[in-house]
């Protein structure tokens, strides 16, 4: 799978969760489920998975309306992990309709690709779940830093959030930490100090040597400070 094809698929994902009406955490699990999970295992040609269920025509060929299908499905399964009322099939297949433009859906191909994701997180050995997703440890580490600093609150979630899809569509994710806590931590200080002006009293818990993460960090979004500085 090329970095095409794989940043089209996580920005449809990221695009469908806005106009779903999803919440954060529903958006990041599905997008820890596609991006962290299911795609590496594609992308890895799992033998073990393809021996037991064999191709399957949403994966063999690996085209760009199927990601963009099993990307709806991310979403699907991650509501039912965290919605009291989860978003309903003919809700997902309305939005494909008009979103997915080289095929048309029916209903049971969206139930194929869960079953389609979910074999592929089961040979994972992925629990499904909220404790493993990085935006669950970004909100804790927020509540900590704002009632250990008042500067705390000068650190914006959606300014996170900004920060977080982008690593999400540039892999960067995967490349930087494998640990989701570590993940989080980094955006949370990545945020502090490309949003937040320098204060006498300085970011309570880091020197400001500013290390590679936030520099890498600027240099994918460079308009971040701006932006947040408007607001």
């Amino acid at each position: 799978m090329n970095a095409g094809l794989r940043r089209s698929a996580v920005e449809f994902l990221i695009v469908s969760s806005l106009q779903l009406g999803v919440t954060p955490v529903v958006k990041y699990t599905a997008l820890s489920i596609f991006v962290e999970r299911f795609l590496p295992s594609i992308k890895n040609n799992n033998r073990s998975l393809r021996k037991k269920h064999g191709d399957n025509w949403l994966l063999q060929p690996l085209r760009q309306c199927n990601l963009q299908l099993l990307a709806l499905v991310s979403v699907w399964v991650s509501s039912k992990i965290h919605d009291t009322r989860p978003l309903s099939v003919q809700s997902l297949k309305s939005l494909g309709d008009v979103a997915i433009k080289e095929q048309h859906y029916t209903t049971r191909d969206f139930l194929e690709a869960e079953v389609v994701l979910l074999q592929h997180l089961q040979v994972l050995d992925f629990e499904i779940g909220a404790s493993n997703v990085a935006y669950v440890f970004l909100e804790d580490f927020l509540i900590r830093l704002r009632k250990l600093a008042r500067v705390g609150d000068l650190v914006k979630l959606e300014a996170c959030m900004d920060i977080m899809d982008v690593l999400y569509e540039t892999e960067e994710t995967s490349v930087l930490y494998n640990s989701p806590d570590f993940l989080a931590a980094a955006i949370l200080v990545a945020s502090y100090v490309i949003t937040v002006p320098k204060q006498e009293h300085e970011f309570p818990l880091l020197s400001w040597d500013i290390p590679s993460f936030i520099k890498r960090a600027r240099t994918i979004y460079p308009d971040l400070s701006t932006k947040w500085a408007k607001l």
